[in-house]
């Protein structure tokens, strides 16, 4: 049958029109491309996002418990520490002070071994575990010897800013709490540091349980967990870490995002150019690289990014001589395979791994990595960009003057230390992935992740639709900075 005369007419004219939308198309993709990157050159997020945060709500009674009991020195051998002496509600719940470690015991003058870590979004820390999943379908989770055997075996994906989850795929150590992830749980995390000697030292569950019963939420006790819970001393501290856990879940202190970054991800700030040409660098495969480890950006679900990817590296940072356990030349922190962890000390492949922290409020501490040896945040970006290019400047010699790289790890394993992924990469003679004035600009973009921003309102945007010149061409980010004073909103910070 033949087509009807409209029909061959509506075909000639479609077949005719599709090169003109296609080049229509193409236009407004070129056009919104341009808007995207002239928005980023002054300072704007292209691509504004609503984050998906926690609910604030009132705090449980439990949690209320917790409250009195995270902030109560009563618990502690010394009675005069509490869970919030070492983390500090003033310091995004990391540690006060500007020692590399803390000091507890019965008497306040026994040294820790490790930086305290922050408190703040650990609620979604996921379990520890080796490898990307668990990958046999069903709720029975894979025996941690056997995900050491598969990963023995598996090849590394090297890490990169620019394609973040391309190493989703490795089967490495992810997940826990503390720097060794020996722990799952917050109620877990927070009974270590009771019964440590030199942190709280608060004995055994029966000397604990018997402040817990003449503290001044007894009451609170009996009428939340029973009227026998002081009868087994052991059931009445599990108790009183789950409150205490179950405070650090409910009280939106703990996981704010009140950020000028996560502000900047909502489009609600704009960055300075410093803070936009930092968080390019961070992004910068070839320069920072900070993102293949720090992931900061929003997933499908619309969660705010922790700036972690939970996982495990050895940096091989250089021993610290304040710590006094390091005086002991025989002393080694391993990191995964021990001390404090006891279930992978024979897996030598994880000595010297520590857990990659989120970089959330890391402008507000003053001691950085596992053993606290560097104290700003300037010290810690040149010692990425020039460990390998200038390691005499951080590491020791030995008796024959040689640099002895990686110094606090066995020599046996220092093979575990990355030096795969940019910027540790480089060999000694070629150019730093980052200036003096980069790392400068790398700073900026971090303190744009300390929680308390209060945006300014951002009621009028640049206009940024073509035709213009470009945002890439000779005035660029410079260009947009002398334009700024002419902006209703060239204050903004």
């Amino acid at each position: 049958m033949r087509p009807a005369p409209r029909r061959l007419a509506a075909a000639a004219l479609l077949g005719a029109l599709l090169p003109t939308l296609g080049a229509a198309r193409g236009v407004r993709i070129e056009r919104a491309a341009i808007r995207a990157q002239r928005l980023l050159a002054a300072g704007f997020n292209p691509d504004p996002v609503t984050l998906r945060l926690p609910p604030v709500r009132p705090l449980s009674a439990v949690a209320r418990l917790g409250r009195h009991l995270f902030f109560d020195p009563r618990l502690s051998g010394s009675g005069r520490l509490s869970c919030a002496t070492c983390h500090s509600p003033a310091q995004a719940y990391g540690p006060p002070g500007v020692a590399s470690v803390a000091l507890g015991g019965p008497t306040l003058h026994t040294p820790g071994v490790r930086a305290v870590p922050s408190l703040r979004y650990l609620y979604r820390q996921p379990p520890f575990t080796i490898g990307p999943d668990l990958q046999n379908g069903t709720d029975i989770p894979v025996p941690l010897g056997r995900q050491v055997r598969a990963a023995a075996t598996h090849r590394r994906v090297r890490k990169s800013a620019g394609q973040p989850f391309a190493a989703a795929v490795n089967l490495v150590p992810q997940g826990g709490l503390f720097w060794d992830g020996r722990v799952n749980t917050l109620e877990q995390q927070a009974n270590g540091p009771l019964y440590n000697p030199a942190e709280m030292d608060g004995g055994s569950a029966r000397v604990v349980a018997a402040k817990l019963r003449r503290g001044p939420y007894a009451q609170t006790f009996l009428r939340l967990f029973g009227p026998a819970v002081f009868d087994n001393a052991h059931l009445a501290v599990a108790e009183a870490m789950f409150a205490i856990a179950r405070f650090e879940i409910e009280d939106p202190s703990f996981h704010p995002f009140s950020s000028k970054f996560d502000a900047w991800l909502e489009g609600k700030a704009r960055f300075t150019p410093a803070e936009l040409r930092g968080y390019e660098l961070f992004n910068d495969p070839n320069k920072g690289n900070c993102a293949a480890c720090h992931l900061d950006r929003p997933g499908p679900d619309r969660l705010p990014p922790l700036l972690t990817d939970f996982q495990y590296e050895a940096l091989g940072v250089p021993r610290n001589p304040a710590i006094p356990a390091n005086r002991n030349p025989r002393y080694y922190d391993l990191g995964l395979c021990g001390p404090y962890r006891a279930n992978l000390r024979t897996e030598h492949q994880y000595c010297g791994m520590f857990l990659t922290p989120s970089l959330r409020n890391v402008a507000t501490r003053h001691v950085f990595f596992h053993n606290g040896v560097f104290h700003t945040l300037r010290q810690v970006l040149d010692w990425y960009v020039n460990r390998d290019l200038h390691p005499g400047r951080f590491y020791p010699r030995n008796a024959a003057g040689q640099v002895v790289k990686f110094n606090d790890l066995p020599q046996r394993y220092r093979h575990n230390v990355d030096t795969t992924d940019a910027p540790f990469n480089r060999q000694a003679g070629e150019r730093a992935a980052l200036t003096g004035r980069q790392i400068g600009e790398v700073i900026a973009f971090l303190k744009t992740l300390t929680d308390g921003y209060r945006p300014a309102r951002l009621s009028l945007r640049p206009s940024l639709n073509p035709p213009g010149p470009s945002p890439h061409s000779a005035t660029g980010v410079q260009g947009e900075r002398a334009r700024r004073s002419d902006h209703p909103c060239g204050h903004c910070g």
